[in-house]
């Protein structure tokens, strides 16, 4: 770098990387099960923090060669730009809660946040490596390209593969429950639910209309993810969200066998889309609990 200008091997860096960067926050975003984000402003706002975060890990290492150290100590900004993404995150969602069907419920809303803080996290990585490896390969500009390229993409599916999380589907399984109302009860798969079904409207809507799910752990110890309330908050939020809410919508424990019911009346009357839905619906981190260290016998030192 000379006279504060950047030489074309170091623009070609910064380009490719930013554009590696950037791409891979794309892949990243898509529209998944949860519909979110689904408007075209939500899109945007992640897809400029996430050029924002590529740019940030591709100029890195072109100002460290070129002995620019004042210029590195912007990627602290890094840090407290995904701060802010999860902060705005977690505000938008709180205040849209009184608008939904039912509750996110605070867990779910701050494992979302984490998981777009975690996205700008990704493409800060990816471009970082790809302006690492084109930088230190003493190939043609051409070849260390490619191979920054190549780097870059193993990089950003090893990331995709290490942050992604569990869904309740691969630790339960998930099947039609039985709707049944005596009196004013109401009742699934013989598990109470609850007694609020009082008018013969109420009952009769839930008779005809009613849908519901059991959740059964694969393994005792599941439990303890499945009967954490905000698990099961989260589960009964995307059934409404996928499915609508007419009216009424519970969710249910059974203390004997650790089973769940997630039930509701929908616009939607879809079984399967139900079952799918609350199959796909991720493990809270705040829920998740290590069957290894839970068996860990700790004895004490004398």
């Amino acid at each position: 770098m000379m006279n504060g200008e950047l030489s074309f091997e170091q623009l070609s860096i910064i380009i490719t990387a930013v554009i590696i960067g950037t791409l891979g926050r794309v892949w990243l975003l898509k529209e998944d099960y949860r519909q979110y984000p689904s408007y075209p402003n939500g899109y945007l706002i992640h897809l400029i923090t996430g050029f924002v975060a590529s740019a940030l890990g591709a100029v890195a290492i072109p100002a460290l060669i070129s002995k620019n150290f004042v210029a590195v100590t912007f990627l602290t900004l890094a840090l407290q730009q995904f701060r802010d993404v999860r902060k705005m995150e977690k505000e938008s969602l709180s205040e849209l809660e009184n608008t939904e069907y039912t509750y996110r419920g605070n867990a779910y809303i701050d494992g979302i946040a984490k998981t777009f803080e975690a996205r700008n996290y990704i493409a800060f990585i990816t471009s970082f490596v790809v302006s690492l490896i084109i930088s230190s390969l003493p190939f043609q500009l051409a070849v260390d390209t490619a191979l920054g390229v190549l780097g870059g993409l193993v990089i950003l599916f090893f990331l995709k593969h290490f942050t992604k999380g569990k869904s309740i589907g691969d630790i339960a399984q998930v099947e039609e429950g039985k709707v049944e109302v005596k009196d004013s009860s109401l009742f699934v798969d013989g598990i109470f639910v609850s007694n609020l079904l009082g008018t013969d409207n109420a009952a009769t809507l839930f008779k005809e209309e009613g849908l519901a799910v059991v959740i059964y752990p694969n393994e005792n110890h599941y439990r303890i993810n499945l009967d954490n309330f905000g698990q099961r908050q989260a589960a009964l939020f995307e059934a409404t969200r996928a499915l609508g809410n007419k009216r009424y919508h519970f969710t249910r424990k059974d203390y004997e066998k650790g089973r769940v019911v997630i039930t509701l009346v929908p616009i939607k009357q879809d079984i399967d889309a139900l079952i799918e839905v609350v199959k796909k619906c991720p493990l809270l981190e705040s829920t998740k609990k290590s069957h290894r260290v839970m068996k860990t016998d700790v004895k004490e030192e004398k």
